[in-house]
Parts: structure tokens; sequence; C-alpha cells
């Protein structure tokens, strides 16, 4: 890994003759791999140096690096280098380019070069803006701005993307805080109530039913709350996850773990949901009752299905898989289980969840001719996909045998996580209703030994496990 210097501290007037590197007038690379530093398959950049790969990132006046290529490289990056390391490197490049070009004495070409950097930072602060959450990192933007509006001050253009990147920033910081603040609030409680009860509600406690009782709006409601967490996922965060899962103990992953905090929250969201699911069906005392809470929660699965939204979808037959609420042989003979059967057949994981991934297949397509926002809308089971992601990223090694970058791993990675982006951007089209969220998001959950106790109290242990269980819990 090359020695990158802080971009500010090389601003010296000794880099006014020449320049440290020969990257020629293509500047980076270019389109070209003049230096044999990059390698292209077909037309496509599938390997170079981790220095070929930064200077192929940096504009000249004669060339843009493409958007996903910009993409693909700024989320890839950071397993290699950290984000305020880069940007310092970028720096570095530009004010070599821009030196040469003083040299030149050809204002037009520099004013041309210094509205593509500022750019590249727009849209590298658009798509990743919690690598400037550190003060390195805004202090090398604060630079590399500094030095590209003194090429042009009079450009209204340079001066207005200025302000767009300063507005992103401000935005998206200011969003990410209150979100994290938010779930901080909300999940302990739901977490910890779940631990402590040990025993039945009263039987003056609502139910999931005397909140909602139509199917199709719950799987509503729960779709909106999952695109509300999966909005604040961001590429960097499913990046940074792989780097954390390589190596806990090393930790490997750059920059601070509140930043996955998202991923957390949703993984949380998930088992919430699940151990929700399996407390409404629990706790009802008759078995009629229970027989109507198991095939609603059938239905509503069934919805969220049609919807598109897979994760809350297995969310719940998870929570109706689960020991306490699988046993109620008694309950379960009462339900029409064909529904029931269809969803399962979706979810089966035989052949690497091959049902599922030819249902989701199916959704991507419609959201890609979609003429409305329901149409649009893909939630993927997310554990599933960050296996899916986390299997790329070990078979595939980081660099190859002569030291370069394994590129062509982290177009596909890139790929997958750009896609995923894309399914999380979609607008809710269904209207929020906040008494069924706010019971979804904090009604009590029964911890598993609490499950078993109100499953064993409404259909008693029939084998000799479940009588030495119910005799432990007792």
């Amino acid at each position: 890994m090359p020695q990158t210097l802080v971009f500010s501290s090389i601003l010296i007037p000794s880099y006014s003759g020449q320049g440290q590197s020969s990257m020629g007038e293509c500047g980076g690379g270019g389109i070209e791999s003049g230096s044999g530093d990059l390698v292209f398959q077909d037309g496509r950049l599938i390997s170079g140096s981790l220095e070929a790969l930064m200077e192929h990132l940096v504009p000249t006046v004669n060339y843009y690096p493409d958007r996903t290529y910009i993409f693909t490289f700024l989320l890839s990056s950071r397993v290699f280098i950290p984000p305020h390391d880069l940007l310092a490197r970028v720096g570095q490049i530009y004010l070599e380019q821009k030196l040469r070009l003083e040299g030149g004495l050809d204002q037009a070409k520099l004013k041309f070069f210094s509205a593509k950097i500022v750019q590249l930072l727009k849209e590298w602060t658009e798509a990743f803006p919690y690598d400037f959450q550190e003060e390195k990192a805004m202090a090398e933007l604060k630079a590399i701005i500094h030095y590209a509006t003194q090429c042009d001050e009079e450009s209204s253009t340079v001066r207005k993307a200025i302000t767009q990147i300063t507005q992103n920033l401000r935005v998206a910081l200011a969003t990410q805080s209150q979100f994290q603040e938010f779930w901080e609030k909300l999940h302990p409680p739901v977490l910890d109530q779940g631990l402590v009860l040990k025993a039945k509600p009263p039987t003056t406690q609502k139910d999931i039913l005397s909140v909602c009782s139509d199917p199709l709006v719950l799987a509503q409601q729960l779709t909106h709350i999952e695109l509300e967490q999966v909005h604040s996922i961001h590429p960097e965060d499913l990046m940074q996850i792989l780097n954390c899962r390589d190596s806990l103990d090393k930790k490997k992953g750059q920059g601070d773990q509140t930043k996955i905090h998202s991923l957390e929250a949703y993984d949380n969201w998930f088992n919430c949901l699940s151990m929700l699911v399996a407390t409404e069906v629990c706790r009802v005392v008759k078995k009629k009752q229970r027989t109507r809470m198991v095939e609603f929660f059938i239905d509503v699965a069934r919805e969220c299905f049609n919807i598109g939204n897979f994760n809350s979808m297995m969310a719940i037959i998870s929570g109706m898989n689960l020991s306490p609420v699988a046993r109620l042989k008694k309950t379960w003979s009462k339900v029409k289980t064909a529904k029931f059967s269809t969803l399962e057949h979706h979810m089966d994981p035989s052949s690497n969840f091959c049902n599922y991934r030819t249902a989701l297949r199916g959704a991507t397509q419609r959201s890609q001719m979609a003429h409305s926002n329901q149409e649009k809308i893909v939630i993927p089971v997310f554990n599933l996909f960050m296996k899916d992601i986390y299997f790329l990223h070990k078979i595939h090694t980081n660099c190859l045998p002569n030291g370069q970058v394994n590129f062509k791993k982290f177009w596909e990675i890139s790929r997958q996580i750009h896609d995923f982006m894309t399914w999380t951007q979609v607008e809710c089209p269904f209207e929020k209703d906040k008494k069924i969220q706010s019971y979804l998001l904090t009604a009590p959950i029964y911890s598993e030994e609490a499950l078993f106790i109100t499953s064993f109290e409404s259909e008693g242990p029939e084998n000799h496990m479940e009588k030495d269980s119910w005799k432990t819990l007792r």
C-alpha cells in the first residue's frame, strides 16, 4: 500500500517546477493503461495497482471517469485505504496536474479541469457522504475545494456545485444522526421487555388484531417500516461489514463501528418481528382465537410476498417456525395450511433458496418496468443478501498473485450493492398509520423462555423432552 501524505501538507512551492510522477498528458492513466498498471479485458477494467486505480479516478482535461467506475472504486477502495487517505491522494494527483497546467499558462484548460475535480467531489459526497464524518476527511475536502475555486472564482457552475456539496453533507450527516438517536431510544425497550416477561400479560392487554385486522394494511405498514429502515443503510456500511466479518478480533474495518448501526438496527428489526409474531400467537389463551391469529399472520406474509416485501415475509415465517409456535399441534390442526405451505415453498432453503431467488428475479423485473412506486418495491431477505455478498467476498481474493487489485471481484460486489441501494430509494406509496406502526415497534415481546411457558400452558408437553423442559421452566 502506498504511503499517502496529507494533501494540505504538500502545498509547497517546490512542486511548481515538476511533478513527482510521470503521468503524461492523459493524467492518472485516463482511459489508457500505458504504464501497464491497469489491465483491461474486452474493454473492461479487471485489475490494476492501487496507485493506478487511484490515478484512474482523477479527471484530466481530456478525461472524466465513468460513473460506474467512480462508485465501484470509491466503494471498494476502503478495503485497502481509509477514505480520508484516498482523498489526500486525490488531492496530490489533482495538485500535480494543476501545477503543470499553470506552467503552461492555459487558463481555459485549468478552469475546465478544476470544474471536473469539483464534479468528482460532488459525486463522491452524494454517493458516500459518511466518508466525510471525520475531521481529517473534511480538512482534505476543504483544501481541494479551496484550490479548485482559486482557478475560477467567477464560475457560477463551480460555486453552485460547491454549495450543493455543502448542503448534501449537512443534510446527510444530520439525517444519520437523527436516525441513530431514534433507534437507540426505540429498540432497547422492545428487546428488554422481551427478556423480562415470564408469564402471560393481563387479559386486558390488546393484541395485533385489535389494532389492525386487515392483513393487507398490516403488510403495507410493515413495508413502510422496512423501507424506512433500509433507506438508512449506505453502500459503505455493507462494505464495512465484510471487513468486520473477516476479522472481528483484528478490527480490520475502517472507521468507527457506529457507522454500521443501521445494519444492526435492521437485523434487530427482523428478529423483533419474528419474536412479535411468536408472542402474539403464544399468548392467546383460547385455541379458536389462536388459530385465527396464525391464519392472520399467514395472510399478512402472503400480502408481503405480493408487495415484494420478502424480508418481512421471511421474518413472519421464521416466527411461526419457532419451536414454541410450531409445537402447537392442536392449533395447527385447525389451520388451513395450504397457504402457509405455499409460503414455505417460496422460502425453501434447498438448492440455495432457488424458489426465493426466482421470486426475487420476478420482483426485480417488475420493478424495472414499473409505472408506479408500488410496483417498484423490492425488499430482499437481508440476511441472504448479505450472505451472497460475503460469499463473493470470500471466494475471490482482494489481490491477484502479481499484487494488483482484483477489480473484477469488486465490479460484481458493487453491482449487487448498487441494485440493493436502488431498491432502498423507493418512496413508500402506502399511507403511514402511526397507531399500527407504534404497536409493531413497541409492543412487548417474549423471551424464548417466556414463549415456551405460554406454549406449554396452552398445549401441554407431549413427550419426555418437553416434559423435562416444562419442569425446568416451572
